[in-house]
């Protein structure tokens, strides 16, 4: 399971400050042909409004290819810029490929989304607790800083200027 999530978080991108997943993982995902699926959703464009769904531009695909270190599909590759789907996309694909890979696939994605979105939130919880601690500790810092320079002028000014003392005890006298 956990090899299954890592693989399934590796074909998560942010795109336009969406998480999206590309058509062709999902396709391979759901054991069909990637134009298959984009004729399904065609078939139902208007379960998939643009935050569900979106087209590639150049720019962004060449951009994904820097990423995941793939080069440019060679002759017999895609005519069309991929399209991509948000999360509620994917599940929107549920109801449009309405087969049971489709669905097993559709909650194993929805599970990796979901233990995303987690790991993100106890992050930032876990960033919040660090800048705490970093102003507690400049605070200590800061406070101990200043006590520490003042024994250090004390300790100079006594080698500097030595107190004047008597001696205590019992002298001889020659």
């Amino acid at each position: 399971m956990a090899k299954k999530l890592t693989q399934l978080q590796n074909m998560i991108y942010e795109i336009r400050g969406q998480k999206v997943m590309l058509d062709s993982d999902l396709a391979r995902l759901y054991e069909i042909e990637t134009k298959a699926l984009n004729r399904a959703v065609k078939r139902n464009i208007e379960r998939f409004p643009d935050i569900f769904m979106f087209q590639l531009t150049e720019k962004e695909l060449d951009s994904l290819r820097c990423q995941i270190g793939t080069s440019n599909e060679g002759k017999g590759g895609r005519r069309y810029l991929p399209y991509v789907f948000s999360e509620h996309g994917v599940l929107m694909l549920s109801s449009v490929l309405n087969s049971k890979k489709a669905i097993s696939v559709n909650i194993e994605i929805m599970v990796t989304f979901i233990k995303m979105r987690h790991y993100v939130i106890s992050k930032n919880d876990t960033n919040e607790q660090i800048a705490e601690l970093r102003k507690l500790l400049m605070l200590y810092v800061e406070k101990n800083d200043k006590r520490v320079n003042e024994i250090i002028i004390v300790l100079n000014n006594l080698i500097e200027h030595p107190p004047k003392t008597r001696t205590i005890g019992f002298t001889a006298e020659n």
